[in-house]
């Protein structure tokens, strides 16, 4: 990947900037709102109650978080399953977006449970309920989360392979742990394909699981949603939003890096999107027929308005952008159609938990608490500013790591691995001196020059 002219100078890019300043802020307050929360309990800090027992913690931090994820494998099925070569430069960066989401999307359904703390009862066979869709959804989230952070391992091999220097007492085991990484990159390059393929297969299975979820949900959830369809379509908007979170996430990071985006691939990427988008909108109309239930986009309600509108937005737009070569290779083009399919499927997703999800208790109403928005604004900050933290520090992009390395050469580390520091000449310090004298180097004392 090449970079900007004036990208290459020697400088490394700089984790404190600025925004993310701001970014730190707002992850600190929502931390601050977790902590309060997992003190004192949900009725503490949310507006849930018995009607409505998930907000936007499981709308936004679970159910977004999961499909907006879905790069990971999507990406990883297409450059290392069907070997596309020319899309492995965006593998890492998905591959990383991915295990940090599936991290929170974990974090936020611990954060929503009552009872946080008997969580991990779901891995102990005597606790297992195989009838149960959160049970299924369960599993495949934490093998999934698991895998992630095994394909990852050969990006942190390559990081530390040669290279340890642990401080201190702990220094002696600086050669063991370099055998122990040197064995491990070794050994998961033979194996990766088989993470990769599991990790496709667990993704596919609790992305439609999520929309079983809402089919058992019956009347509660609006007719244009309510579906025996829906765990259909949730696994094909989580393929329609694979590839446009991709282009999202990397033309973001080009563009805060200072680095030229990888048209080719990001093109190429743009082009497999319409296709899926299309087979959704198939679906979506052959379903709204089959039920004859088309009537209801146009009743004038509020509902008929949403989904008009995630459909507008979030699918026949994008298809027209992509679908034409001319704005494919337009860089402003593909984030605004990659940035309609984000909204699209985000819309989707709190339209199904949420915002046409009614109760059976009459009058029942949800409106999200400060805390609820602090947590989820909290969290968002934190998987940017863990993105930035891990692109700067392991080989993960890689027009950032040519930056690097340009900087290494124009600055050479000391064995610390830090640039050494100009050092100051130490100036042996005197007792005042009459104006009429000075010190000659030897330290004699002699007659001060007159003023010119």
């Amino acid at each position: 990947m090449n970079t900007h002219s004036d990208t290459i100078t020697g400088v490394k890019p700089r984790f404190i900037t600025p925004g993310m300043m701001v970014v730190l802020g707002i992850a600190a307050l929502g931390w601050a709102v977790w902590v309060y929360r997992m003190a004192f309990g949900l009725g503490a800090t949310t507006n849930l109650s018995n009607a409505y027992p998930w907000g936007i913690w499981i709308a936004i931090d679970v159910a977004c978080g999961v499909a907006l994820a879905a790069g990971g494998f999507t990406t990883a099925f297409l450059a290392e399953i069907l070997h596309r070569g020319r899309y492995h430069a965006l593998l890492r960066p998905a591959l990383l977006t991915a295990m940090i989401g599936y991290t929170f999307v974990a974090l936020g359904v611990m954060t929503d449970l009552g009872r946080f703390w008997a969580m991990w009862h779901v891995m102990l066979p005597p606790y297992w309920q195989p009838n149960s869709v959160l049970f299924e959804v369960a599993v495949c989230v934490m093998c999934y989360l698991t895998v992630l952070y095994i394909e990852f391992l050969p990006i942190v091999c390559e990081r530390f392979a040669g290279k340890v220097n642990l401080p201190m007492r702990l220094g002696v085991l600086n050669g063991l742990v370099d055998r122990v990484l040197r064995l491990l990159d070794a050994t998961l390059h033979r194996v990766i394909l088989v993470f990769v393929i599991l990790g496709c297969l667990l993704s596919c299975m609790h992305q439609s699981s999520l929309g079983t979820l809402m089919v058992i949900a019956d009347e509660k959830l609006h007719p244009l949603w309510q579906t025996p369809y829906l765990p259909l379509m949730f696994i094909l908007t989580a393929f329609s939003v694979g590839y446009p979170m991709v282009i999202f996430e990397s033309l973001i990071a080009s563009r805060s890096f200072g680095l030229e985006p990888e048209r080719g691939p990001l093109s190429g990427l743009a082009r497999f999107t319409p296709f899926v988008l299309s087979v959704y909108l198939c679906v979506k109309v052959f379903d709204l027929v089959n039920r004859g239930v088309v009537g209801l986009l146009f009743d004038g309600s509020w509902q008929s308005f949403w989904y008009m509108f995630e459909i507008g937005v979030g699918v026949i737009g994008p298809i027209v952008i992509f679908a034409s070569p001319r704005l494919r290779r337009h860089m402003g083009w593909l984030f605004a159609a990659a940035t309609m399919v984000i909204v699209g499927v985000v819309l989707n997703r709190l339209n199904v938990f949420l915002i046409c999800y009614t109760p059976l208790e009459a009058g029942a109403r949800y409106t999200p608490s400060l805390g609820e928005y602090a947590v989820t604004a909290g969290f968002i900050a934190t998987i940017v500013a863990l993105y930035r933290f891990v692109v700067l520090n392991f080989p993960v992009i890689e027009g950032l790591e040519h930056v690097k390395a340009h900087a290494a050469a124009s600055h050479p580390t000391d064995a610390a691995g830090s640039p050494p520091r100009a050092r100051r000449p130490r100036v042996r310090r005197e007792k005042a001196l009459h104006p009429s004298v000075r010190p000659s180097p030897a330290g004699a004392v002699l007659p001060a020059e007159p003023y010119a």
